[in-house]
């Protein structure tokens, strides 16, 4: 959508999943959609081919089996179809978390492939909240292309994170699964939205609205939200009812999804590259792959930009989520999260844990009461 979105016309789309199969149809009729890019014999004749391949044997979330892994490795069939018809440009995005596992070695197999085929590359982490998306997502975003140098497309801009004082304090989104650890803590935002469990279960970030009575002062947003934090329109996996009426098959289309504006940036800079905006200097042998980075012919080099190439203007996270009618955290995720926090070793906001304990006893009491 984000690509359409810049001008681009969308010649083949692949997708395994019937569900997602059934919103693509639905949301750009017309366009041919293939169920297994392993049964992909030849790419048509494109400019860009896109791929944003499995994470779930790359992030933190999943199995972290790495780039060979039986889900993620299915990024080798692009390679594939690239060799029999090499696209001008290439464009792959994925967790952030690829950068650092297995000590870099799914970042380095992307790269020799890509230079294999003769592609200069960049990539870039960028945090969806430059878009305006109150949701603090970071992912990799990589370029390759035999045409035009991708430096151009993704370090010709560069805002810088605006400062912490121009976000609300209205509301703040953490993740009630977790407690322990972390929370994924998000001021005026929520922590990067998930595709939810394994068997098919969403888990949806919890909002803190610090204004809010007992029992609504924890709350979380529904499907139709979630598009909206990921720049959608409301509605627009609806088509996915069609198939499963399972209630995580939505979430794990949204979770899944690129942030509209993320690819619209890509897609704008494509059709009109800039000039590079930005310092760069050689990555010695061994180093770790850093947030932003170039190369060609074996050799890499760091670029000093931050993961904001634009700051759009923000909406606010109530304004997107109507905190007074949002579903509220049930009492066992409330409890369960209260007695995950109370036993670690984080720090939180004396506000926030009482005020979560006061939801906690009226969700508790609410449900007697029932």
């Amino acid at each position: 959508l984000g690509l359409q979105g810049s001008a681009a016309r969308t010649d083949l789309l692949c997708e395994w999943s019937e569900p997602a199969q059934a919103v693509l149809r639905a949301r750009f009729p017309g366009v041919p959609v293939v169920g297994d890019v392993r049964e992909v014999d030849r790419l048509p004749d494109v400019d860009v081919v896109t791929a944003g391949f499995p994470c779930t044997d790359l992030s933190q979330a999943g199995r972290t089996r790495g780039i060979t892994g039986e889900a993620s490795g299915l990024v080798s069939e692009v390679f594939r179809l690239l060799r029999a018809r090499r696209a001008a440009v290439v464009v792959m995005e994925n967790v952030r978390n690829m950068l650092v596992l297995d000590q870099g070695a799914a970042m380095r197999f992307l790269v020799d492939e890509l230079e294999s085929l003769g592609y200069r590359w960049a990539y870039r982490v960028v945090d969806s909240r430059f878009t305006g998306v109150p949701q603090r997502r970071q992912r990799v975003v990589l370029v390759a292309s035999t045409e035009i140098d991708p430096r151009a497309v993704l370090f010709a801009d560069d805002a810088g994170e605006p400062p912490n004082d121009s976000l609300a304090d209205t509301a703040f989104g953490f993740y009630w699964t977790e407690g322990r650890t972390g929370v994924g803590w998000a001021k005026d935002a929520i922590p990067t939205l998930k595709p939810g469990s394994t068997i098919g279960i969403p888990s949806p970030p919890a909002i803190w609205n610090p204004a809010g009575a007992p029992g609504r002062s924890i709350v979380t947003p529904d499907i139709d939200d979630a598009e909206a934090l990921q720049g959608f329109p409301r509605g627009w996996t609806s088509p996915a009812g069609a198939i499963s009426k399972r209630s995580g098959t939505r979430w794990k289309l949204v979770g899944n999804a690129v942030t509209v504006g993320v690819s619209r940036w890509v897609g704008e800079r494509l059709a009109a590259p800039g000039l590079l905006m930005a310092d760069s200097a050689a990555l010695p042998d061994g180093s770790r792959w850093p947030t932003a980075a170039f190369g060609f012919s074996g050799e890499v080099w760091a670029v000093d930009v931050s993961m904001w190439p634009s700051r759009a203007p923000y909406q606010h996270l109530a304004d997107i989520v109507d905190l007074a009618v949002a579903p509220a955290l049930s009492a066992r995720a409330t409890s369960g999260f209260l007695g995950r926090a109370r036993s670690s070793r984080l720090k939180f906001v004396d506000e926030f844990i009482a005020d979560v304990d006061a939801h906690a006893a009226a969700m508790a009491g609410a449900r007697a009461a029932a």
